[in-house]
């Protein structure tokens, strides 16, 4: 009876304290579209693979943070990278490239749908690139596809899907 005594006021502090329960966060899957599959011999095949897994990780944090499109299905096709730094592929292709000195605008563009929780399929559609050599701020290879990340996923926790 004791052990009973003790156990019904641990499960009733441990219910209150799951709180109610949490929403399926969205499901993000990231393909790459046939343009930037052709397009991966020149940038190489681990960069335009890391860069998939990278855009699906940045719109999964934002929407988790932000408690936005629980439940829904948000199918992403990665259509164009453009990188602000040589990637490996193309230095040992172009030898003449210099890691830290050859610097272009970069940016990527991506499209897909956002399936809601309730049905519904709406259009994704984002790009952005810098608008000129200028604008470059990163020191990094892929600085500008990384901000064009962000960017869709402030957009779809905003609840725009598409931007041009």
């Amino acid at each position: 009876m004791r052990k009973l005594a003790f156990l019904a006021p641990l499960g009733a502090v441990l219910a209150v304290a799951a709180g109610p329960a949490l929403a399926d966060p969205a499901s993000i899957t990231v393909t790459i579209g046939p343009d930037l599959q052709e397009k991966a011999d020149e940038l190489g095949e681990r960069d335009v693979r890391e860069q998939a897994d990278r855009l699906a990780e940045v719109v999964r944090r934002a929407l988790a943070r932000e408690g936005r499109l629980d439940g829904a299905r948000i199918d992403l096709v990665l259509t164009d990278l453009k990188p602000n730094r040589p990637t490996f592929e193309q230095m040992a292709q172009q030898p003449g490239l210099d890691r830290h000195r050859s610097v272009s605008i970069g940016g990527a563009a991506i499209e897909g749908s956002v399936t809601t929780a309730d049905g519904a399929v709406l259009p994704v559609r984002y790009d952005w690139y810098s608008a000129s050599i200028a604008d470059v701020r990163g020191h990094t290879t892929w600085q500008d596809a990384d901000r064009a990340y962000a960017r869709l996923a402030g957009n779809l926790v905003r609840g725009r899907y598409v931007s041009r």
